[in-house]
């Protein structure tokens, strides 16, 4: 009697666990994921370190928007980035102050680490492809992003999802934030 109840114990706490276990799973896989950053092209917004949880379930992405990206790239790297740009837009920069200019109009960017310096990119203009984003790292002056051929024109299909939460932070991760 005394070793049913154990068994029956034992056999309650291991179908609870591996319960847990297959919900977790199952979270993991189809609406969230973890990352972390690596390097300082979205500072000062995340920093090299930071760990971040990912929406996956989110696939209409919005101007301001932190995500990740598992497209192929010159770097071979996943990489976080900003959303500065969505399918249609065109896109340059004024080369003399490096302010963004989205569709002919400024963009005011609070967020970034300090104004982009003359570069190569500035004399260019990009139309921004359907079903692609154009992205920018926060520290426009150590971020490898649209701007370059190695990098370029994000598809959307290769976004891994949207960034909703710093750990480490008391709050959600908003547009903007930093």
């Amino acid at each position: 009697m005394i070793k049913s109840k154990v068994i029956n114990r034992i056999y309650d706490f291991a179908s609870v666990l591996l319960s847990a276990i297959i919900a977790v799973g199952i979270i993991f896989t189809f609406f969230f994921k973890l990352s972390v950053v690596n390097g300082p092209s979205m500072e000062n917004t995340l920093h090299n370190g930071d760990r971040l949880l990912i929406s996956s379930s989110i696939n209409h992405f919005e101007i301001g928007d932190v995500i990740v990206t598992s497209q192929p790239n010159d770097y071979e790297e996943v990489l976080i980035k900003r959303v500065v740009a969505t399918q249609g837009q065109t896109v340059s920069f004024n080369p003399y102050s490096g302010k963004l200019i989205v569709d002919g109009k400024p963009v005011d960017e609070s967020y970034i680490k300090e104004d982009m310096v003359y570069n190569f990119f500035m004399q260019q203009e990009f139309v921004v492809p359907d079903g692609c984003l154009f992205v920018m790292g926060d520290n426009r002056n150590y971020s490898a992003d649209s701007r370059m051929p190695g990098i370029g024109f994000i598809d959307e299909r290769y976004v891994l999802g949207k960034v909703i939460y710093k750990f480490g932070d008391s709050s959600l991760f908003e547009k903007g934030s930093s």
